[in-house]
């Protein structure tokens, strides 16, 4: 999942790193799987931390509110520009500004793939048992929450998850 997660960002990162002047051309591909990287270990501290049903919810699009509103993502960006500035030498606010963009971007076209039936490259399932660490997970019940079938419970996910 990684793979098609840096495909994503490759996909998006044409003026923020790419042919941007900033950045010197021979960190481009590092700076791209950096991004892609931090993307990923963000989602899965989040679902490590106890947020299934609140990623689980992003990617389903029941925030309610914008990908650039939902403080994940918020937590993610700033986690993404701290990192992209002490690897890549550039300022704290150059670092901010390309991530500001492009997370966003990134995140906007992962949750679509993800919602997409004839992408199988993104499937919630797998990227929830990749995030836990548990090759067991079933998210069945908490998807049930969001497309308004009948659940077994959030308790009963959240005990597979924990295993």
């Amino acid at each position: 999942m990684l793979d098609q997660l840096i495909k994503l960002v490759e996909q998006n990162a044409g003026d923020a790193i790419v042919n941007n002047p900033a950045i010197p051309n021979q960190f481009n591909n590092d700076a791209i799987q950096e991004v892609a990287q931090q993307i990923f270990t963000g989602l899965q501290g989040q679902v490590q931390q106890g947020n299934l049903q609140q990623v689980v919810g992003m990617f389903k699009g029941s925030s309610g509110s914008s990908l650039t509103s939902n403080p994940m993502v918020a937590q993610i960006i700033s986690s993404v520009a701290g990192n992209f500035a002490a690897k890549f030498g550039v300022s704290p606010q150059l670092a901010q500004q390309v991530v500001s963009g492009l997370v966003p971007q990134v995140m906007n076209q992962f949750v679509n793939k993800t919602n997409d039936p004839n992408d199988g490259d993104f499937d919630l399932q797998d990227m929830m048992r990749n995030f836990s660490g548990n090759s067991g997970l079933d998210i069945g019940d908490l998807l049930g929450q969001f497309s308004g079938g009948k659940t077994g419970g959030l308790g009963n996910v959240l005990g597979k998850l924990f295993r």
